[in-house]
């Protein structure tokens, strides 16, 4: 069923299930989030009656569109193909896995409608202007480094989200925060938009469910370097989590506040700390299942060259034992 042919009837044996969840199945060519905007938007009818995702089907009841306006809404941005540079980790026919840059923004927005992730790939794979945000799945903030992976399919899109969605994504982050930890822990903290700067993401009480996993590798002077793990994937989570436990990220020039330079410290660090402008964070282990295969695939990639710089001056700056 699509936009073009306007209506079709929900067999019997969906019986009891949510409506995302049955059309989901019954329109495999849109991913299940585009599904559920129309939904929310009111752009799909159930027996000529708006419907939410969370309603339940009998069976025999007829899904229509609100056509003009769903035709209107199923256009994907198009976006320009570009030859940049990408580091590609991994590629076959389903999947791409690439090492971001810091510096490079993943989608096309206001202020950066080029020179984007989703411009190079496009450039690099164009079936991708078939599919959903050119096969992006999740994004990593543009000062971030670090993988994130790319859908060369609906099908291979629709599986990941699906993955993403239910918390199946292995996502493991390396950071350098301020303060020094005693120990690792976990921060389970709602996020939504800042109320006072709407830029901002903060821990408010009405905020979307957040938890970080973080754990200790290394103490210094006045900093810590850690190994987190996303369980979910709000934007900005892991800096506004490391803020809102007063262990903001190194650099961060959103979420960091002052800088503040610890007595005593090297000139070397002092310098090195000083210029460090972007959050020392770097996505260093993504897992998930082939959407193929099913298989559980893994993938790991050293710190870039600013974080390893940061940590050599941090270790050198440590007081011998």
């Amino acid at each position: 069923m699509s936009p073009e042919n306007n209506e079709f009837i929900i067999p019997n044996e969906y019986f009891g299930q949510r409506l995302d969840q049955v059309l989901a199945q019954l329109m495999p060519d849109y991913s299940r989030s585009k599904i559920q905007d129309w939904l929310k938007k009111g752009l799909i009818l159930l027996n000529q009656q708006t419907a939410t995702a969370k309603s339940k089907v009998q069976g025999g009841e007829i899904v229509s569109f609100a056509q003009a306006q769903a035709l209107a809404e199923i256009a994907e941005p198009q976006w320009t193909a570009q030859a940049i540079d990408l580091n590609i980790v991994y590629e076959d026919a389903f999947l791409l896995v690439i090492n971001k840059p810091v510096g490079l923004v993943v989608h096309p927005g206001a202020g950066n409608q080029n020179g984007t992730l989703a411009n190079a790939l496009v450039h690099h794979a164009p079936e991708l202007a078939n599919v959903p945000r050119n096969g992006i799945v999740h994004r990593i903030d543009k000062e971030t480094s670090g993988l994130l992976v790319v859908a060369r399919s609906l099908s291979a899109h629709n599986d990941l989200v699906n993955q993403l969605e239910n918390r199946e994504f292995e996502r493991e982050y390396l950071a350098v925060c301020q303060g020094v930890m005693t120990a690792g822990g976990k921060v389970d903290a709602p996020i939504g938009r800042h109320p006072q700067q709407r830029v901002r993401m903060a821990v408010v009480r009405n905020g979307k469910p957040a938890v970080t996993h973080y754990r200790v590798l290394e103490k210094f002077r006045a900093h810590t370097f850690l190994r987190l793990k996303l369980e979910t994937g709000r934007t900005h989570q892991i800096r506004v989590h490391m803020a809102h436990i007063h262990y903001p990220l190194v650099g961060d020039p959103v979420y960091g506040g002052r800088l503040k330079m610890p007595a005593g410290i090297s000139e070397d660090l002092r310098q090195c700390l000083s210029q460090f402008r972007r959050q020392a964070l770097h996505a260093a282990s993504l897992g998930l299942h082939h959407p193929d295969s099913g298989e559980f695939v893994h993938w790991q990639i050293d710190l870039p060259d600013d974080m390893q710089h940061l940590l050599a001056e941090l270790r050198a700056d440590k007081p011998s034992d």
